[in-house]
């Protein structure tokens, strides 16, 4: 029987269409196993996690509460696979009650396994104090660290709103709510409630410091004055442990019983999970438009500093935090 051209064309097509759809799905089932084997840890190899190895953590940038990061911590702590642990810290510093946390998470960590830090270019008040959560600590000679102290900032745009004609009022319950705001003058009551905030948790670190460091009280608060030092000062100061490469740490963790033969594994949290990503950076966006078409930048980043406790050292916006010929302006 034969078939018309028409009908011989029709047919080709349509195995073309089901070889592409095959080959889609082929591919669908490819990405979805290997997502399956990153969830569980599969990709280096069958197993990887699960095999003997020395975990490394990345403490960058800005130190904020971290639920995930914590978690990730205490999931290692439980890891029979981990046998000792390395924390690779580069951030200036950030909120106080994040390095809290991070510091209390590596203190249950090192309650079960070795744990050293290793500073590479830059760990700054609280990421000092992630530093001094771990046992051992180890920077490059040219590392800044220290910057032990807590601050809390604001601005005050009272007089440029009275510039523009613009007057703030408010009700509220007690003299104390909402204190200080960028939107008056600070009133000396505001001052000395927040002054005393600062100094709660400044002594709160400073004992810290002098107990992971085996410093007396007067010795701490000396170093504690805000400064920051190189690798070799805080060494100098014992501050820190050891001047050497990432390489010195793991040397000093296989002098703790860890084997020689272990690979170093990354660990990272679980992404937080946005649900609209798009529409949240769209809406941010224009927000941002916004403030900035209102001239409100100020006021705004003079608000948003006033969220918590800060534990932070940095230079300018566009400057690189590290010894380079010069520190700051």
């Amino acid at each position: 029987m034969l078939l018309d051209p028409d009908a011989i064309a029709d047919r080709r097509r349509l195995k073309r269409r089901l070889a592409l759809w095959r080959l889609a799905a082929f591919g669908l089932g490819v990405a979805a196993l290997v997502a399956l084997a990153a969830r569980l840890d599969l990709v280096d190899g069958v197993g990887a996690k699960s095999r003997p190895h020395v975990a490394r953590i990345v403490v960058k940038g800005m130190i904020l509460p971290d639920r995930a990061m914590v978690e990730m911590i205490d999931k290692i702590a439980d890891a029979d696979a981990v046998k000792g642990v390395i924390v690779d810290i580069d951030t200036p510093g950030g909120a106080t009650s994040g390095g809290e946390a991070l510091y209390a998470a590596l203190r249950r960590l090192s309650a079960k396994k070795p744990t050293a830090s290793f500073i590479g270019s830059l760990a700054t008040s609280a990421g000092y104090m992630t530093a001094i959560g771990t046992d051992h600590i180890g920077a490059r000679r040219s590392a800044l660290t220290g910057a032990i102290g807590v601050i809390v900032q604001w601005g005050d745009v009272s007089q440029l709103m009275k510039t523009v004609g613009v007057k703030f009022e408010e009700v509220k319950s007690t003299p104390m709510k909402a204190e200080p705001t960028p939107f008056k003058p600070t009133s000396p009551e505001a001052r000395a409630m927040l002054d005393k905030v600062v100094r709660d948790s400044y002594e709160w670190f400073v004992g810290l410091v002098a107990e992971r460091r085996g410093l007396t009280s007067e010795v701490a608060h000396g170093l504690a004055d805000g400064r920051v030092v190189t690798g070799a000062q805080a060494l100098e100061a014992e501050l820190i442990d050891e001047i050497g490469e990432e390489r010195a740490a793991l040397d000093w963790l296989r002098s703790k019983g860890v084997g020689a033969d272990l690979q170093v594994r990354d660990w990272k949290p679980k992404a937080s999970g946005e649900a609209w990503p798009l529409a949240e950076s769209m809406a941010a966006a224009a927000t941002r438009g916004a403030i900035a078409a209102l001239g409100l930048e100020g006021a705004v980043a003079s608000m948003r500093s006033l969220d918590g406790l800060r534990s932070d050292w940095h230079l300018g916006r566009d400057e690189n935090p590290s010894v380079s010929g010069g520190i700051g302006r």
